[in-house]
């Protein structure tokens, strides 16, 4: 006979409940279980729990977080429990951290513009000092000349001040004097 097929997404959701519902320590079980979970997502190469705190999720829907427990473990002991309200849970909480990335990916990416605006933005935020060439990986869509240009501009404008001279110049921003 054929092995039933789940999705990986599923399986985890399972093991963890299982894993709760064993209850294995006296204290600690959740904080467990959700280290058990990073470790499985990430075997599964789902690496969100990098980027966002699965752990902090569930501790903003704690009470959620233990009504759906309670639900679905009722009868895990003779098979007879329902995984959907956790399979539910688990899921919403991936979702949402995968929602938190995106909107944090999102804010640091530069809006869309010109060349030049790609370029103040990434002299805005480049770590100081830095060189042309840390500039060409923020805009690799820019040439090199182009980046020379936007940061000569700084330059004259008293935002940038060289250090040193030739292939390893670096350069470094220049805070604005309070009055």
């Amino acid at each position: 006979m054929e092995q039933l097929k789940v999705t990986s997404l599923l399986a985890l959701a399972c093991l963890v409940l299982d894993f709760l519902c064993i209850h294995p320590f006296r204290d600690g079980n959740g904080r467990v279980s959700r280290l058990l979970t990073l470790l499985a997502l990430y075997q599964h190469r789902h690496h969100i729990g990098c980027y966002i705190s699965l752990e902090r999720i569930v501790e903003q829907t704690k009470e959620s977080y233990y009504e759906v427990l309670q639900k679905s473990s009722t009868g895990w002991h003779d098979g007879s429990h329902e995984i959907m309200p956790w399979f539910n849970y688990f899921l919403a909480t991936i979702r949402t951290a995968y929602r938190e990335f995106e909107e944090r990916a999102e804010r640091q990416r530069p809006a869309r513009g010109s060349k030049a605006d790609l370029i103040d933005y990434a002299l805005g935020n480049v770590p100081s000092p830095f060189g042309i060439s840390d500039v060409q990986r923020l805009c690799p869509n820019v040439s090199r000349d182009m980046i020379r240009v936007v940061m000569n501009r700084w330059r004259k404008n008293g935002r940038l001040k060289v250090i040193g001279r030739g292939r390893d110049a670096q350069w470094e921003r220049v805070e604005k004097q309070k009055s």
